[in-house]
């Protein structure tokens, strides 16, 4: 039997969204969601295993884990989160347009998008900034002056007296803070990337993305799930509460 009796028995429109080695929209849709879908489940075990080292390492060191965060602004970490989650609702706006193919509109929330993206890197370039001034990262030159971190506790917290902190574990905070963050930052410039190709192929009307949302809104997905690890982010090392002694 001959390769063609085997293809699909429609008849292929150059101007419908669906490819020809799908029987119907539905197939076509539901493959483009399950491949999408199956590619955000390794990004969840590739984030977990770093979640998991976190609580873990927390868990055994929770007063010098919270002695260390002190040196993180808060101001920033909020900002960027703010951010972030206006960055989602432009995105669902871009693919409510590309629903209704208002081609403009879905470029203009694309580029809004992209402009949290980079307002999101600003600020964490001048939180790594922070960090590298005063020594707080990890390896060889990390700060040995203790009094870095524990100065910062009691000016916060006048009524606490002889702050102490390990070294080592506030090392081991600061690898674990610049792991996360900067593979979260990493997916950022990823986003970017891919929202810019996205902004390009709308503006030069390419059917891939005219004639069908779905690509829009599967970088859509992509997009939420950047934001929603940061939701995670966000307070397991801003706002750390203070351990029970």
């Amino acid at each position: 039997m001959s390769a063609a009796a085997h293809a699909p028995s429609h008849d292929h429109d150059p101007n419908s969204p669906l490819k020809h080695q799908y029987e119907n929209i539905e197939q076509q849709n539901e493959c483009y969601l399950v491949g999408m879908w199956s590619f955000l489940v390794t990004e969840i075990m590739f984030f977990g295993a770093l979640f998991m080292v976190y609580t873990l390492y927390r868990w055994n060191y929770q007063q010098d884990f919270w002695v260390a965060h002190h040196h993180l602004d808060i101001a920033m970490g909020a900002t960027n989160t703010t951010v972030l989650l206006f960055s989602s609702f432009t995105m669902v706006c871009a693919v409510h347009f590309a629903q209704l193919h208002n081609r403009k509109n879905v470029i203009a929330f694309l580029i809004a998008t992209i402009g949290c993206a980079f307002i999101f890197l600003v600020v964490k370039y001048f939180e790594y900034t922070a960090k590298f001034k005063d020594h707080l990262y990890p390896g060889a030159n990390f700060t040995n002056d203790p009094t870095v971190l524990t100065e910062l506790v009691v000016k916060e917290h006048p009524n606490i007296h002889n702050v102490t902190v390990s070294l080592n574990h506030a090392q081991l905070f600061y690898g674990l803070y610049f792991a996360m963050t900067g593979l979260h930052a990493l997916h950022i410039i990823v986003g970017i990337i891919v929202l810019s190709a996205l902004v390009y192929l709308w503006a030069r009307e390419a059917k891939s993305v005219m004639i069908d949302y779905v690509p829009t809104e599967l970088v859509g997905l992509y997009w939420h799930f950047v934001d929603l690890v940061w939701i995670f982010l966000f307070p397991l090392f801003y706002l750390m509460p203070q351990p029970h002694r």
